[in-house]
């Protein structure tokens, strides 16, 4: 088979890094890649922005299968458009992307489903919004309803702080475009989960569990990013509370879709908060999440190219995935200024070196291949990942690997799994 996977950052090296382990695939083409994504498959150009060049991009390719990574394909209708030529794609359409790409429609959707999500107000203006303030305790969450590259969401301490969000996303200064719509949402206290599942549209499956690291600073301080680092290991979740999950939250996600007549195939990451009352919904997003894909696939032992093609052809109950005991540890390596400006084009060092350490496999996120360097290219640079029997030797062998990698600006936080550390 030939398979094409769209995107260009750590996730999609990821699916690239894993689908080649499978003996069915002869050829793999990523649109448009990255220099790390260059060494194990054949990269093209491609606007990741715009629906007629990816659609060039499947015609001259002709691909088995196309793979779509990031969202705002989905968000673009690239699924629908490939499924009306007939063609196998995965990931959802982009009525069922809506899940991810406006948070008021996740919201509304979670109300009629009963799935359990914070209390909420959608503010289709900033004068509503205002308004709608004294119906929160602080702290309060304001979130932008579109797509925000995991950028959208601001904890406010209190009344100015909130304010300040909600003009500023109303505004277009905080984002870069203005929104029309902003949820604000009850603070809930505890622990994030990453919780996965596949689905054909009408079972779901899960992937084991993760946790990511959204803020910039240690200690879980300063502004969300896109992440910053993730951990997977099996004693994140017993049986008892996967299952609950699988059968409260995330089966009804797809029945619901069903129902309503966009059945979600693909990939649907649920973003949990693991609060006394229980699990509650914090967000979906309709691919794969990143940096958590890395965590999640060094992990995976069965075919994933048989996992995703049961989901294209509605077999999923058919197919069973199996996974490697122990932990796994991601890194993220960024941009001197990320999440706001930085520079691109530095050269980056101590890429075979670390590479080298066992265990150890560096995803590129933004990196780009020039005159034989590998050079940055984002404001997520690399993903350093790592596998072992216990969360603290992948945690060391993480760290141990991305010590010996340099670039102009380089910054990375050093207690990601600290929470579970501690326990």
């Amino acid at each position: 088979m030939k398979v094409l996977v769209i995107g260009a950052g750590g996730r999609e090296h990821a699916l690239v890094w894993a689908l080649r382990k499978s003996p069915r695939i002869t050829e793999i083409v990523c649109a448009p890649g990255n220099g790390g994504i260059a060494s194990i498959a054949r990269s093209v150009p491609a606007n990741l922005k715009d629906l007629n060049d990816l659609l060039r991009v499947v015609s001259a390719e002709t691909p088995d299968l196309t793979v779509v990574g990031p969202e705002l394909p989905l968000s673009l209708g690239l699924v629908d458009e490939l499924r009306r030529r007939g063609l196998a794609v995965f990931g959802p359409t982009q009525a069922a992307a809506m899940l991810e790409t406006s948070k008021a429609f996740a919201k509304r959707f979670m109300q009629r489903h009963n799935i359990p999500t914070a209390h909420y107000a959608v503010c289709a203006g900033q004068k509503e919004a205002l308004d709608s303030l004294h119906l929160f305790h602080f702290p309060v969450v304001v979130k932008a309803d579109g797509l925000a590259s995991g950028k959208g969401v601001l904890i406010c301490e209190n009344k100015a702080e909130a304010e300040h969000a909600i003009e500023g996303l109303f505004n277009g200064k905080l984002l870069g475009s203005a929104e029309t719509t902003v949820i604000l949402e009850d603070f809930l206290k505890g622990e994030e989960l990453s919780f996965l599942v596949l689905s054909d549209g009408k079972h779901a499956t899960p992937l084991v569990p993760a946790q990511d690291h959204k803020r910039l600073g240690e200690g879980d301080v300063g502004p969300n990013t896109g992440g910053m680092g993730v951990y997977s290991t099996d004693a994140m979740l017993d049986a008892t509370m996967r299952d609950w999950i699988l059968h409260h939250i995330a089966q009804p996600t797809i029945d619901g879709m069903a129902a309503e007549d966009t059945p979600f195939t693909g990939v649907l990451y649920i973003g949990l908060m693991m609060t006394a009352r229980g699990p509650m919904v914090l967000e979906y997003n309709a691919r794969f999440g990143d940096p958590e894909t890395q965590a999640i696939l060094v992990r995976l032992e069965s075919d994933l190219l048989e996992a995703l093609e049961s989901c294209v052809e509605g077999r999923l109950s058919e197919t069973e995935l199996r996974w490697k005991p122990g932990a796994s540890a991601c890194v993220v390596a960024a941009s001197g200024g990320y999440p706001g400006s930085y520079t691109n084009g530095y050269r980056i060092a101590g890429l075979s070196e670390a590479a080298q350490v066992p265990g150890i496999v560096v995803f590129h996120a933004g990196t780009a291949l020039v005159d034989r360097d590998i050079v940055t290219n984002g404001g997520r640079v690399l993903a350093v990942t790592a596998t072992a029997d216990t969360l603290q030797d992948a945690l060391h062998r993480a760290y141990d690997a991305i010590a010996k990698i340099h670039f102009e600006g380089m910054y990375y936080r050093h207690d990601i799994g600290h929470r579970a550390l501690k326990k």
